[in-house]
């Protein structure tokens, strides 16, 4: 849900809130007019997960759209809400997750597009811990990234297949997840993600077993959204479905020039948290089929998605004030 940075990957909040909020300007295209400028915050640092957004920028679809994107990386991923809500942003990358409770604390966001439609962030096992449903983790040790709603995951998964979710132990390791896991410091962890932690801790030559939320009690939810502050989104809905019918482009550029895209986007890799293109490239190759809408449009959202996630969190204890789903999306 949440993702950590290392100190010095990103640019820093102040230096954020110092952006000029988008659309105000432009500057002139070859053919004369004006484009127009969109800031848009990723959700971490740039990594396979956002291939189709370099994709449409290289390929020039959003500068045939008319429109200059600025794609900048947070300081830290639960940024990205504030700022839009605070006007310094135009679109953000987010979490379904982070979105409702956000809408649940009265903050005026709203989903756009369902970037990824299913859970990354999966319960992952040691093979070695003989843990092989989420049952079995009673009088187990999992590490969790200090966030409530992690251990309401992994509880809500054991209580559903038959457990007692108060026999887990629940130890914080911060963002230590790769090293908590290959020290065999706990017998899993949850807060990684399967197209990144998991790639990462297999490398070192660890056996892993991930379970998906989704199977286990948990709904099914969109990892990845795109989000825009309500206020944003009256003035800007015309720039913003030029923006996201570019976006689409690009993901259909790279899923059929897969290689080329990872290409273009290890190219825009930062020197300070440098990508390594193995991972990244299993990463592009687990994302695609999880990004894919079917025979809806890419990004395409449903109000019974929104529904299961706002009851589920209410549920769970993680909001206290009930969100309309239906308020919580629009479809560009």
């Amino acid at each position: 849900m949440f993702r950590g940075f290392k100190k010095g990957l990103a640019v820093t909040l102040a230096g954020m809130l110092a952006l000029t909020a988008a659309g105000c300007g432009g500057k002139d295209s070859a053919s004369g007019e004006k484009e127009q400028e969109l800031t848009v915050l990723l959700d971490w640092y740039p990594n396979a997960v956002h291939t189709f957004l370099f994709a449409a920028e290289k390929q020039g679809y959003f500068k045939e759209a008319g429109l200059k994107v600025k794609l900048e990386t947070p300081a830290g991923t639960d940024d990205a809400i504030k700022l839009l809500a605070a006007g310094k942003a135009d679109l953000a990358l987010s979490y379904q997750t982070v979105l409702a409770i956000s809408r649940s604390e009265k903050i005026p966001v709203v989903s756009v597009a369902a970037v990824v439609r299913h859970p990354l962030n999966q319960l992952m096992t040691l093979d070695s811990s003989g843990i092989k449903r989420p049952k079995d983790l009673e009088g187990k040790n999992i590490g969790y990234p200090s966030i409530p709603y992690d251990e309401a995951i992994v509880k809500s998964m054991v209580a559903a297949d038959g457990g007692d979710p108060g026999k887990v132990k629940f130890t914080d390791i911060g963002w230590d997840l790769i090293p908590a896991m290959t020290t065999k410091k706990v017998d899993g962890i949850i807060g990684g993600y399967i197209n990144h932690e998991k790639l990462l801790i297999e490398k070192e030559g660890a056996k892993l077993t991930a379970f998906d939320p989704s199977k286990f009690g948990v709904p099914d939810y969109y990892e990845l959204i795109l989000a825009a502050s309500e206020d944003g989104l009256k003035k800007k809905q015309d720039l913003f479905k030029k923006f996201w019918e570019a976006a689409v482009k690009g993901q259909e550029y790279t899923v059929k020039n897969p290689d080329e895209s990872l290409k273009n986007l290890l190219a825009q890799e930062n020197k300070e948290f440098p990508l390594d293109p193995e991972v990244e490239k299993k990463s592009l190759q687990i994302l695609l089929p999880l990004m894919d809408a079917g025979k809806e449009t890419f990004g395409t959202q449903s109000e019974a998605s929104w529904k299961s996630v706002t009851d589920w969190l209410k549920e769970s204890g993680q909001i206290k004030e009930a969100v309309d789903p239906k308020a919580a999306f629009k479809n560009l």
